[in-house]
């Protein structure tokens, strides 16, 4: 499954400049995002902006450019304020470990007040030397496309989109004559954000089945029922594991009522009656979802959480990761939080920490490469502890 080794974002809001991962350099060993990677920050300090790239990118691909961004105010809100220029991505990422890692750029801006896609490239290296090859070259709604995986020039078509607003990929990736493109194309559809909502995770939907778990959680009660009915040994796995971690919690359910919608409830060891979720705390609630949602039998390639830290526990979150970071190895896994409890149970090389500098806009540097960490963690202070008291950078709560 494509794992994600580098991002690079220009003039996309407060990320007016910001690299996760590098190449190798002279004198610098090679950095690159993890499977497992969690970005902790102050409030305002741009982990749901960094978030929202991903969303911003998959909702480009669903609709279009414009679309994407007049979601977000238009293209000069999205812009980084008193910035320049077109709004610049770089994916660096490989369809499966040992593949070649490719690159795709995406640069949009302004033609007449209208967004327009200005470069879209798709490339990598087929060696240690020589130039790029490119897949896909794209600049305002026309270029050209490799067919087939074959790496010759014979093969390259010349191609244009119906607007200069819509991504190359998506037209192209629905070809089966362009598989590097569809390849990309399925890999970005797949990303999943998820910002769990308690409260809308006990509302009664209609009737009915949930492949996979909303983005707020508003559908888990179909998506039990599907897990139960579908995969009961899957099911029968999280009911265990949720049995560990809340103590007395016997079973979950998800049960039809007699108006046609379905209704979720817990069963305590010592009650012959179930709880409906309504009377379930947010934790049992939110933890049964993530261990549903990390479960998932056809899981996405990328999983990012936002706070998944609001409404545990403080002696849940250990289980948690361990959860999570079991997870990453199918499923590479982006984390944002402020709590320092979840930063405790890191490890330096997971920890990407955030702040703002003095022009307002985001800086952002992983933990392993901050000086002196390693010797304070051999002292017995946990990052949370390091991050709170300044020793790592950055704000406080």
């Amino acid at each position: 499954m494509a794992r994600i080794e580098q991002l690079v974002i220009k003039n996309y809001k407060v990320l007016a400049d910001v690299s996760l991962g590098r190449s190798k350099r002279p004198g610098q060993r090679v950095v690159k995002l993890g499977a497992f990677s969690v970005f902790l920050g102050p409030n305002g300090c741009g982990k749901s902006t960094l978030f929202d790239v991903f969303g911003f990118l998959a909702q480009c691909l669903q609709t279009n450019v414009s679309d994407a961004l007049a979601q977000r105010g238009g293209f000069k809100e999205v812009r980084s304020r008193e910035k320049t220029g077109s709004i610049d991505f770089t994916i660096k990422y490989r369809d499966k470990p040992g593949d070649p890692l490719i690159t795709y750029d995406l640069q949009i801006d302004e033609d007449k007040g209208r967004p327009i896609v200005t470069r879209e490239m798709l490339h990598w290296k087929r060696g240690s030397w020589g130039q790029p090859f490119r897949s896909l070259d794209f600049q305002n709604g026309r270029g050209t496309a490799v067919v087939g995986y074959e790496e010759a020039d014979d093969k390259r078509t010349e191609q244009e989109v119906d607007r200069a607003d819509i991504l190359a990929i998506k037209g192209l990736g629905q070809l089966a004559s362009y598989p590097r493109i569809a390849s990309l194309r399925r890999f970005i559809e797949g990303w999943f954000l998820s910002y769990f909502v308690p409260n809308r995770a006990r509302e009664l939907p209609d009737l009915g089945y949930a492949e996979h778990l909303s983005r707020e959680g508003d559908n888990l009660s179909n998506y039990t029922r599907y897990l139960s009915d579908n995969y009961p040994e899957i099911f029968e796995r999280i009911l265990k594991k949720l049995s560990a971690r809340i103590p007395g919690l016997e079973r979950v359910e998800a049960r039809p009522t007699a108006d046609g919608r379905v209704m979720l409830q817990f069963k305590d060891r010592p009650f012959s009656n179930p709880f409906v979720a309504r009377f379930v705390s947010d934790g049992t609630v939110k933890m049964f979802a993530y261990l549903a949602l990390l479960n998932d039998p056809v899981p996405p390639p990328l999983l990012c959480i936002e706070e998944p830290e609001n409404g545990l526990h403080p002696h849940i979150l250990s289980v948690l990761i361990e959860e999570l970071r079991a997870h990453s190895h199918q499923t590479q896994v982006f984390i944002s939080s402020h709590s320092p409890h979840l930063v405790n149970y890191l490890r330096p090389n997971e920890l990407w920490l955030m702040d703002r500098d003095e022009n307002g806009y985001t800086q952002v540097k992983l933990a392993a490469e901050t000086e002196g960490v390693e010797e304070f963690l051999e002292e017995g202070l946990p990052l949370g502890e390091l991050w709170t008291s300044k020793h790592l950078g950055g704000g406080t709560l």
